[in-house]
């Protein structure tokens, strides 16, 4: 089967209605939580209240002898139990400085949260009872907070195996981006804070370990995107051969990054079922997860342009710092690797460098949260394209016309050494503009200028393009990180008509199963209802690399793809054979192979399924039953693309910033399933203005967390948000041959600094040039009379 042949796409394009919704919303649906297992014990961690303290002991006797505990061990007692520490899968340089970071600490505390014991016991009651019965000696320690004092010389360390507190500096440059900067007419150079984010799934993490001791057998269900990279590292840190150790991620209720992790709770869990030969389970409460998830972001950046006179950009040079916390967790140093070839957006530079320097601080872990170094990377040439607009006297629409990369269709090189596959983004941006009534809020904010109101009106504009679908393998494998970038899908087609498909990668909100089901329904002549999707098992699904990075339907589903090639090309071969014609006779066409100009000479998916399970008349050398694999290690990477206006409005008196209107015009290749694409675009830019407007994680400077829980930690709702204004165009991808290139991270990498380069608009006749996130009342009103002091 040629892939130019015919497919009639009756699902595919079309707004399904989501498979998986009905037991979701009926409550039938089965979290970590709702698993019990007889004989089960539970499991609390008990976690240190210090930033960084020696610990000079750690007494667990009191704690035994409470009603209800079966064991309390302290880190010294687990040690044994470890055949290496927690897995960091992405050494970005040689010389990087990787400590190792045991499940539970032996030596010292190196941040509030660290876990120094652990109580076993027959309900969670009593377990938390006996946590507050451990008796730790902490010595505390001066600790390092923010980025600057871990740097500065004589800073007390993180790791005492280590000379200082950098932990790598990776490097990237193409051309004479110096030589460039000297020579340029017009440079600018900005300072940006990308603040610390705390995850908020509405399901905090979970563990449940269930052995089969006579066999050394473990299933482990975890709330988790990642159970196949979860099972080889687990297999490795806990020293269980893989093959006897089972993951299973049930219904995962949101993880943006923050469950694509190998954690300490999971590698307890495992070690002391084994240890006592019974089920354990952990459930994460949310003050917890607070403190022991990984965090997101926390990036300084030093963003710097170079232009003509006329605003053409000519080169990029940015350096981040980046704080990686305590510890590197699965893929922490790499993190800011994923956006470090996007600090040009989608604007043509000529020439282009980037340096990160990673740094050790003592708080929580920061990972991969919801686009991972894209955001930074947008927020700041979004950002510096504005100052840049203002530096040279041209509006923000103007600057990013006359900088645009030109519409292409084939892979294009661009100055940081990628190849984008295919992109308009004027026409992006222009829909947005209409979409936005760009002339007519001009003209209102002129309007309210002029009559000197309190409250003043704000247009922000976000262009962006992120890096998605994360592959190729050899690419990952020259950026050091450790795994690859394939994904795999097995179709099984039942002589009944019904159809199992099999994927490796793993959803957590994501609606997997229903697009699965479009793209299998349109590919073999089916209905999406008689197609199930398995997944999140390593047991039925053995191969995979899981769900991260916008990268299971660009990955994952062209893996389907192929596998239903290979589904149709030994249907045609068994079809012919029963119709007596040879394969060329024969054309797909309404989801059959038929007889070309005898159409009622056909043969369905489904007859041959049947054909092949009785096998009574096949060709031959063909092997009874219908089922294939394929594994799809892509060529590039994807890059969708898009641009959103923000509208806010500032009252001037008090710094209350309300949004008031927001438009979001995506390009995310071919559409499986529009109604799908809209929900993730309305949640990745609900979960991006919460960073511009509302969330940031604060330590004191002893490093407790003081935005400890939703208290202070301020989660919009609904209410905050207006209505969204959605629409997309499409460039098809050139990487694979569905077009697709992934959605759901856009949202959330593109609405940050439309936001906030919405509130300096609205701010500019004051004299505000510059606000950090989030743009919370108290700091546009400091801003606000900081510029008024700068102009008396």
């Amino acid at each position: 089967m040629t892939q130019t042949e015919e497919r009639a796409q009756r699902y595919v394009g079309g707004g399904l209605l989501r498979k998986e919704d009905p037991e979701l919303i009926t409550g039938q649906a089965s979290y970590v939580d709702d698993i019990t297992i007889p004989g089960m014990l539970w499991v609390g961690v008990v976690r240190s209240p210090i930033a960084h303290a020696r610990l000079g002991g750690v007494e667990v006797a009191a704690a035994r002898s409470m009603p209800g505990i079966v064991e309390a061990y302290s880190g010294a007692d687990l040690a044994s139990e470890w055949a290496g520490g927690l897995p960091c899968a992405w050494p970005v340089t040689e010389d990087i400085k990787m400590p190792t970071h045991w499940p539970v600490v032996q030596d010292k505390a190196r941040y509030a949260g660290d876990a120094v014991a652990v109580v076993v016991g027959e309900s969670r009651a009593q377990v938390k009872d006996a946590m507050e019965a451990v008796e730790v000696e902490y010595e505390p320690l001066d600790p390092v907070v923010t980025m600057e004092e871990a740097l500065a010389e004589g800073a007390t360390k993180v790791h005492d195996d280590f000379d200082d507190n950098e932990t790598y500096v990776w490097k990237l440059a193409n051309g004479e981006v110096d030589q460039t900067f000297a020579d340029a007419e017009v440079t600018i150079a900005e300072r940006y804070y990308h603040p610390r984010l705390i995850p908020n799934a509405i399901e905090p993490r979970g563990v449940v370990v269930a052995p089969i001791a006579a066999q050394g057998e473990y299933t482990l269900y975890t709330a988790t995107q990642i159970p196949h990279i979860l099972r080889t590292t687990l297999a490795l840190t806990v020293n269980i051969p893989e093959n006897k150790l089972r993951v299973i991620a049930p219904d995962v209720g949101g993880g943006f990054g923050s469950k694509l992790n190998v954690y300490a709770e999971e590698a307890i869990c495992l070690a002391l079922a084994r240890k006592l030969g019974r089920p354990v389970k952990w459930i994460e409460e949310r003050s917890e997860n607070y403190l022991a998830t990984i965090h997101g972001r926390d990036v300084i950046q030093e963003m710097e342009l170079a232009a003509t006179q006329e605003g053409k950009i000519t080169g990029v040079r940015v350096k981040l710092t980046a704080d990686m916390g305590a510890y590197l967790q699965l893929v922490t140093p790499g993190i800011p690797v994923l956006g470090a070839f996007l600090y040009a957006g989608v604007y043509d530079a000529q020439v282009y460098s980037f340096e990160c320097v990673g740094v050790f601080t003592n708080k929580t872990p920061t990972d991969a949260y919801r686009g991972a170094g894209r955001p930074e990377a947008t927020y700041a040439i979004e950002r510096a394209i504005e100052t840049l607009a203002r530096k040279v006297g041209k509006d923000p629409v103007e600057i990013r016309r006359l900088n645009f990369i030109e519409p292409f269709d084939k892979p294009r090189p661009v100055a940081a050494g990628l190849e984008f596959d295919s992109g308009n983004y004027r026409a992006g941006f222009d829909k947005a503009l209409d979409l936005a009534d760009y002339d007519g809020l001009r003209a209102e904010q002129e309007r309210r200028r002029n009559e000197g109101g309190v409250k003043q009106l704000g247009i922000g504009l976000s262009t962006y393009i992120e890096m998605c679908g994360l592959a190729p393998s050899q690419v990952l494998g020259s950026l050091r990180y450790g795994a690859g970038g394939w994904e795999t899908a097995t179709i099984r087609c039942h002589p009944t008509g019904k159809v199992t498909v099999i994927t490796g990668t793993s959803p957590h909100g994501q609606g997997h199963v229903t697009t699965w089901s479009q793209i299998t329904a349109d590919a073999l002549g089916v209905s999406p209802d008689d197609v199930e999707v398995l997944h999140g098992d390593t047991a039925v699904s053995p191969m995979g690399m899981d769900t991260y990075g916008s990268r299971s339907l660009s990955v994952g589903g062209t893996a389907l793809y192929y596998a239903a090639e290979k589904i149709r090309n030994k249907v045609k071969k068994v079809a012919a054979h029963e119709l007596e014609v040879s394969e060329e006779d024969l054309e797909w066409s309404e989801g059959k192979f038929q007889v070309r100009g005898a159409p009622d000479k056909a043969k369905s998916v489904p007859d041959i399924a049947f054909c092949l399970w009785h096998c009574h008349n096949l060709p031959p050398d063909t092997e009874p039953g219908l089922e294939e694999t394929y594994v799809f290690d892509p060529p590039n990477f994807t890059y969708p693309s898009g641009a959103h206006v923000a509208v806010v409005e500032v009252d001037t008196e008090t710094g209350l910033v309300e949004l008031t209107k927001y438009v979001a015009v995506d390009d995310c290749g071919t559409q499986i399933n529009p109604t799908i694409v809209e929900g993730q675009i309305h949640g990745g830019v609900a979960q991006g203005v919460a960073e511009g407007m509302f969330e940031e994680a604060i330590y004191d400077e002893s490093g407790n967390l003081t935005t400890s829980h939703m208290g202070y930690y301020r989660v919009p709702s609904a209410a905050e948000l207006p209505s969204f204004i959605l629409d997309s165009t499409v460039t098809p991808s050139t990487t694979n041959p569905l077009g697709v290139k992934g959605i759901g991270e856009a949202g959330t990498i593109a609405s940050p600094p439309a936001v906030v380069n919405a509130v300096i608009d609205a701010l500019a006749p004051l004299g505000v040039t510059d606000i950090d996130m989030p743009t919370t009342p108290e700091r546009v009103y400091n801003a606000i009379q900081s510029a008024k002091g700068a102009s008396a």
